[in-house]
């Protein structure tokens, strides 16, 4: 690393079961009226109306957005921002995933600043106003969006997802509670803890990390490897979640202040082209990509092989590094992550896509942070591997 670093969190961070009874608190220091950013799951849950409870106890009022329905598109930040400025909200609270936090990100950045969501791409416009304030609730253990400057929009006029990362973007408040991801299926479980794992691990290797970000990094890959198998099989298990809560939370520290990669360079136009949750599609990408960014990263990899066994302790770095690559394919497999082609997507669109998503990928600026930075082709290559990628044993990757 260069002998200057940043490292970037929210103002305050409520973390541990039951923070969620902290809402009210942290909203009447944010403003007068919130708007709601959620879906209609959160909303059969009651998850909805426990927030609104907990500001009424405060005198905050509050509206609510629950257009999200899958991932974030510039459709619900218009959405969204229309019904803000119409209701006069001063501050915004998201509740959810990944979609609704990212969303109500753009939200909270546009009502100071204006503008289409699109224009922040690439720092084509800088976000010089304050965002309004911010509070970040996840259910997942996964995304760790509560504790990062990015969001990620889907243009819908073009199927390319937007990554957007500046300081702005930052969510004022985050609160971890970790009852709130009980209810999450074992499909939502294991795909967002693999997503979880990626941030840790890429932002781990990153050519851009420091020691900073390396500490959270570490942190998250340990909590992550122990516990994710136990919360996809038990899903009561409050210990499992908690941990996965925490580590989901330090992974998106880690790589919100050392970027993130190659997988997530080639996630994003998986998902904007085909659909697929951004969980699934990191996971599809996860060990193709690692066995391609090996050679370039044995120290740390071995770090990461040490993590899943112990026995790597007495391993070679390069042995080490291996037993991570084959740690993380069958961590996939005993989560049942399907490959491409197995998730339902058609050989002929996808082939007819692969250069397309290929460029989409390099233009992210992710893969350049990647211990060995691809070509387009080896890019190409990879997407051909994953479209029938085996977790059960060893694929040929260059």
């Amino acid at each position: 690393m260069d002998n200057y670093a940043v490292f970037r969190t929210p103002q305050t961070i409520n973390y541990g079961r039951n923070s969620l009874e902290k809402l009210g608190n942290e909203a009447a220091l944010s403003g007068k009226k919130a708007l709601i950013i959620s879906d209609k799951i959160m909303d059969t849950l009651g998850y909805v109306n426990s927030c609104r409870n907990y500001l009424s106890k405060e005198n905050v009022e509050n509206v609510v957005y629950l257009g999200v329905e899958s991932e974030p598109t510039d459709k619900y930040v218009t959405e969204a921002l229309e019904l803000l400025k119409a209701e006069q909200c001063d501050f915004v609270i998201s509740l959810g995933g990944g979609s609704c936090i990212d969303t109500a990100k753009a939200i909270a950045v546009l009502a100071t600043n204006g503008g289409y969501i699109g224009d922040y791409m690439r720092g084509n416009k800088i976000a010089k106003e304050a965002a309004i304030p911010h509070i970040a609730i996840p259910t997942t253990a996964g995304t760790g969006s509560e504790a990062t400057d990015v969001t990620v929009i889907t243009n819908t006029s073009n199927d390319v997802k937007m990554m957007i990362k500046q300081p702005a973007f930052m969510p004022t408040v985050a609160i971890v509670d970790p009852l709130l991801t009980i209810t999450s299926p074992q499909s939502v479980t294991a795909a967002t803890g693999i997503d979880a794992l990626s941030h840790a691990i890429e932002a781990y290797i990153s050519r851009l990390s420091h020691p900073m970000t390396d500490m959270a990094a570490l942190s998250g890959m340990k909590l992550i490897v122990n516990n994710l198998l136990k919360a996809y099989e038990d899903g009561e298990n409050l210990d499992a979640r908690e941990a996965m809560s925490l580590g989901a939370l330090q992974a998106g520290m880690a790589f919100t202040n050392a970027s993130v990669c190659l997988v997530h360079g080639m996630s994003r136009p998986i998902g904007a082209l085909f659909h697929v949750p951004h969980g699934y599609s990191n996971a599809m990408l996860l060990p193709a990509v690692l066995e391609f960014s090996k050679d370039s990263s044995i120290d740390r990899l071995a770090d990461l092989g040490r993590i899943f066994s112990p026995e790597a302790n007495s391993k070679t770095n390069k042995e080490a590094a291996e037993i991570a690559v084959s740690s993380v394919r069958d961590l996939c497999l005993q989560l049942n992550i399907p490959n491409l082609s197995g998730f339902g997507i058609e050989k002929q669109p996808f082939e007819s896509v692969v250069s397309k998503m290929a460029n989409d990928a390099l233009a992210s600026g992710s893969p350049g942070n990647n211990p060995k930075v691809p070509t387009k082709l080896e890019i190409e290559e990879l997407y051909h591997i994953c479209f029938n990628y085996d977790f059960s044993t060893d694929n040929k990757v260059r």
